[in-house]
């Protein structure tokens, strides 16, 4: 089956780099090249995934993300010639599931879509509810709750706690829950997993000096407590 691929990127050397590659692999390939025609591209037909350029005309790819996200629940890497700690952090908060710097290899682009699609679909087709301590986790309604209160986690966040909590007690490293959250491991990205965790605490609304579901095992990594 076909994958669709939208490429948000006002850089039309770019798009056309990233459609020959992707399209070399099999995928069908649109582009936009601002945030409101993206938004009008993906009303017309939802892609499996969307490649946004974060400087884009009209809405940044940040915004983009949120509205993505927010309205279609859609997979989203984000590409960026700024190399900030702080530009990735904030676009993984709002919901990416991936992060590129440029200037990339067209290669790394095609295996880190892969691997999100590859994620999503593994995610997607998991089954078996998960409760812990008034916690539940509903994998096919791709839900979170405490005591029947929903909390709105972003696709990342979900996977990553329902991997530890499907598992609890098990403790897992960043760089593992790196992989879970990217498809694979990528050196200096794992404290991307601490932003991720920060962000999950903060939405089932823990005290992050004494967490009740995540721990942290220092020198280590985290673990959903049992």
């Amino acid at each position: 089956m076909r994958r669709d691929v939208l490429v948000v990127d006002d850089n039309e050397r770019i798009v056309e780099v990233l459609r020959a590659y992707l399209e070399r692999e099999g995928f069908t390939v649109r582009s936009a090249a601002d945030g409101p025609s993206a938004l009008a591209a993906v009303q017309e037909s939802v892609p499996d995934i969307a490649l946004l350029d974060i400087m884009l005309p009209g809405m940044d790819g940040i915004e983009l993300t949120r509205t993505l996200q927010r309205e279609h629940s859609l997979p989203v890497i984000l590409v960026t010639a700024r190399s900030d700690e702080v530009d990735r952090l904030i676009g993984l908060e709002v919901g990416a599931d991936d992060y590129i710097v440029k200037p990339f290899s067209p290669r790394e682009v095609v295996a880190r879509v892969k691997a999100v699609l590859r994620r999503s679909e593994q995610t997607r087709g998991a089954s078996g509810l998960v409760r812990v301590a008034g916690l539940e986790i509903d994998p096919e309604r791709r839900s979170v709750s405490i005591d029947d209160d929903e909390k709105d986690l972003t696709r990342t966040e979900f996977d990553i706690l329902y991997t530890m909590a499907s598992h609890p007690g098990r403790v897992y490293s960043r760089l593992r829950l790196l992989e879970i959250a990217t498809g694979d491991t990528f050196e200096g990205y794992e404290r991307t997993v601490d932003a991720h965790v920060k962000n999950i605490r903060r939405k089932l609304g823990e005290d992050p000096k004494q967490p009740r579901y995540v721990r942290t095992v220092f020198g280590v990594g985290y673990k959903v407590e049992e």
